[in-house]
């Protein structure tokens, strides 16, 4: 066993209770002892919105499980395609009581993206609703059907009382779920370009968002603003399983709108809310936050990456509320280190605080493989219950992910100082965070490289104020005649057509050669450096 006091090593507290349950049996448990406390709202208009108290979601929960079931058996992967609605909530309960495993999908994936997503994951159902920011989901659905034989059911979200009202054998039994069985699956990306699907579970869902929030400050009975996007760990995990552990009240916005996040906390008296950095500059910068009666926020938990002290201070000062700030990934279920409401101001703004209860942190020389000493730059590690059983039917990259000791290698840089907190310095990947989405530099890369202009292209994170990072893109063209900014105004609209918006380059430079190493390489910190110095102006900026 390392030693804490000389490696950069936290071993695993316990002072909380880690529970040994299922996603089903947590609601049957909160519909048991609260069936009149109010469960999921709708975060609209109060006077249209509709409401649930626990008994009434169990019920609706169940008529879902009821209709899966009689379609498929557990086990099942079940992928829903679809922007924040009331049928979306109800369908992750309802996939949970049948031991199905939820696939969740970005709706902003275009036809080539959600196509790889249903055929890796073999889902045999998928649920959407008809449009998605002047996209029609129902034409990119209705084109991919023919092409995906283990799709057997599609259903629009608007035709969603029709798929209740679908004929049910009779006989039917819930089945027994248990909590390391399969819950979700959620698709990130890795150094290859293409897609993971890691494969969360029960007892991590339940108990790192219960953690999580409670460290926060979530207690018994609060109200959770969500505004975050389903189909995201922060959002479906992380504030919809974490208030159901705490038997209070989700309220499910259709999106951010940031006067509309005001009006949901003072109409509901919200407690608490996950936010990404780009979220908190837009609440705290409205016009009129001042004017909203916010005193009922207890804690914010904020990440997706880093949040400048002056902003955090300025929220905590509108909102008379902690921030807690943490860091996180998918493969880990969400929150892996989080500060405490009680940590310093000054460690709460320059570190992610410590391990949550029941997970070992080490940071870890990737060349060595060896624990390195405090203060030292290595790869985050993780071990312990939060850990995702795997990336679905790629276990090469399972492997590489979760070594013999079950450490899980975050690919994230960082440095732990001799009090266990964690400070993240970089990224082992060339991740680009954009307002909290992960973009994977190496799917854009290959897109492009396609293009029949295109000789050779990298894609880096640009610093942002705002986004925090931006995609940039540098371009070595093929020899032509024609214009560069009318040949990358192209290709950007040929990136659009083929990619969720947010992974759109915004930002794209002209190279007649890329710098390289002696044997090759392109050297992309060396394009980092060139842009940051002014040394390569972009030839096209888009919206």
């Amino acid at each position: 066993m390392p030693d804490p006091a000389t490696t950069a090593y936290w071993p695993a507290t316990t002072e909380a209770t880690v529970l040994d349950t299922s996603i089903g049996e947590l609601l049957r448990d909160a519909a048991a002892a609260v069936p009149d406390r109010l469960a999921l709202v709708e975060g609209i208009d109060p006077a249209v919105a509709r409401r649930w108290t626990y008994s009434e979601l169990l019920a609706d929960a169940e008529r879902v499980a009821t209709a899966l079931l009689a379609e498929f058996e557990p086990g099942a992967r079940i992928a829903v395609y679809s922007p924040n609605r009331w049928e979306w909530a109800l369908l992750q309960l309802g996939a949970a009581l049948a031991g199905m495993v939820l696939v969740t999908v970005n709706p902003a994936l275009r036809l080539r993206e959600l196509r790889y997503v249903l055929q890796q994951s073999r889902s045999c159902a998928l649920f959407y609703s008809g449009e998605y920011r002047g996209q029609s989901s129902a034409e990119i659905v209705a084109e991919l059907r023919p092409q995906l034989p283990e799709l057997r059911l599609a259903f629009a979200f608007e035709e969603w009382d029709e798929f209740l009202r679908r004929p049910v054998p009779g006989g039917l039994e819930f089945p027994v779920v248990r909590p390391r069985d399969a819950a979700q699956i959620q698709y990130t990306s890795g150094t290859t370009g293409s897609p993971k699907g890691c494969v969360l579970h029960h007892q991590g869902t339940i108990n790192a968002a219960r953690i999580a929030g409670t460290m926060a400050g979530l207690q018994d009975g609060d109200v959770w603003i969500n505004p975050m996007p389903m189909f995201h760990v922060g959002s479906c995990v992380m504030a919809a399983v974490g208030i159901l552990a705490l038997r209070g009240t989700h309220v499910l916005l259709p999106g951010f709108d940031a006067g509309l996040v005001l009006e949901m906390i003072q109409e509901h008296r919200g407690n608490m809310m996950l936010v990404v950095p780009t979220v908190l500059h837009s609440l705290v910068n409205h016009p009129d936050v001042e004017k909203y009666e916010l005193t009922s926020m207890r804690g914010m938990l904020c990440g997706g990456s880093t949040a400048p002290a002056a902003l955090v201070r300025r929220a905590e000062e509108l909102f008379g509320a902690n921030i807690a700030i943490g860091y996180g990934q998918t493969e880990a279920h969400g929150v892996v280190c989080q500060s405490k409401l009680t940590d310093s101001h000054t460690d709460r703004m320059t570190t992610v605080g410590h391990a949550l209860p029941h997970m070992d942190l080490a940071i870890i020389d990737p060349a060595t493989g060896e624990m390195i000493s405090h203060d030292e730059q290595g790869e985050v590690c993780v071990r312990g219950y939060q850990s995702m059983l795997g990336y679905f039917e790629l276990p090469e990259a399972t492997a590489a992910a979760l070594d013999k000791d079950g450490w899980l290698h975050t690919g994230d840089l960082g440095a732990m100082d001799d009090r266990g907190f964690l400070r993240v310095t970089g990224r082992l990947r060339d991740m680009i965070i954009r307002g909290g989405e992960n973009i994977y530099p190496r799917e854009i890369e290959e897109l492009l490289l396609e293009a029949g202009a295109v000789y050779a292209v990298e894609v880096v994170g640009v610093p942002d104020e705002y986004w925090g990072e931006q995609v940039g893109v540098i371009v070595q063209l093929r020899p032509g005649d024609r214009d560069v900014a009318e040949v990358f105004e192209e290709l950007r609209q040929y990136c659009q057509a083929n990619l969720a918006r947010f992974k759109v380059p915004r930002l794209w430079y002209a190279v007649s050669e890329f710098p390289t190493t002696a044997s090759g390489k392109i050297q992309k910190f060396a394009l980092r450096a060139m842009i940051a110095a002014g040394e390569l102006p972009p030839v096209l900026k888009a919206d």
